[in-house]
């Protein structure tokens, strides 16, 4: 289960018709199914914060694999960040213990100086991976704050746009098409929704070759009712599902 299944969606072209406003407070629990069996569990709290007089958001995601899939390779990722209106990111924080592996991650985001410094460090050895600064946007999402951003907008099927999106190594205009209407059901209840591809694999954020959908409640509170990666055969599909929402 990659760390990268955590930080799963991006889009936000402020010129589409907004929707209405984001909950001041929400905490979203997603099953995570892998080759039909539980893979694992994932919390997503989101919160209002203020900065200095100005609105601002703090997500928190906690990722963790279960059952069979944790005893073949143990996961724990918490990842924070911070945005600044219109949900800008500011500052990310991946913490994660996949295996053996302990990392620590951070991006800083400049809109002033249209600078992304990423960070990545092994905390086993204490050393640093990686380190590098990339030119951005003056407002860029982070892939998780770009969810946000989604349901904040009436895109319908057939409409499509295309957005600044880093992961602090790489910048790139991230394209999100409105698929179609569909019935899912998932543990927390059966939903009306609007299924969306989210191109960032096959070498636009992500090298991987594979396939983003979400599906949004079809309601104003666009509640992202369920995730799905679909890679090669080989390694199968991830589809996270909405459990509880609070």
């Amino acid at each position: 289960m990659p760390r990268w299944l955590a930080l799963f969606v991006a889009c936000a072209p402020s010129a589409l018709p907004q929707s209405g406003p984001l909950p001041a407070r929400e905490t979203l629990t997603y099953n995570i199914e892998w080759r039909l069996v539980t893979a694992g569990k994932a919390i997503l709290q989101w919160s209002a914060v203020s900065q200095r007089d100005d609105p601002g958001w703090q997500a928190n995601l906690h990722l963790e694999s279960v059952g069979l899939v944790s005893k073949l390779f143990k996961v724990e990722d918490d990842y924070t960040v911070s945005y600044r209106q219109p949900l800008c990111a500011q500052s990310s924080l991946l913490t994660s213990h996949e295996g053996n592996r302990r990392r620590e991650t951070r991006v800083t985001f400049d809109g002033e100086t249209r600078k992304a410094s990423y960070q990545e460090r092994d905390l086993v050895k204490n050393t640093t991976v990686a380190s590098q600064e990339i030119d951005i946007p003056e407002c860029v999402h982070d892939v998780l704050g770009g969810l946000y951003a989604l349901r904040t907008l009436n895109l319908e099927p057939g409409q499509s746009a295309e957005i600044p999106v880093s992961d602090g190594k790489k910048s790139v205009m991230a394209k999100v098409e409105a698929m179609s209407r569909e019935d899912v059901k998932v543990p927390d209840g059966a939903y009306k929704t609007i299924r969306y591809e989210i191109l960032l694999f096959n070498n636009v954020l992500y090298r991987r070759p594979a396939r983003l959908y979400v599906w949004l409640s079809d309601d104003r509170r666009k509640l992202p009712v369920q995730v799905r990666v679909r890679m090669q055969f080989t390694i199968g599909t991830v589809t996270m599902q909405l459990e509880k929402h609070e």
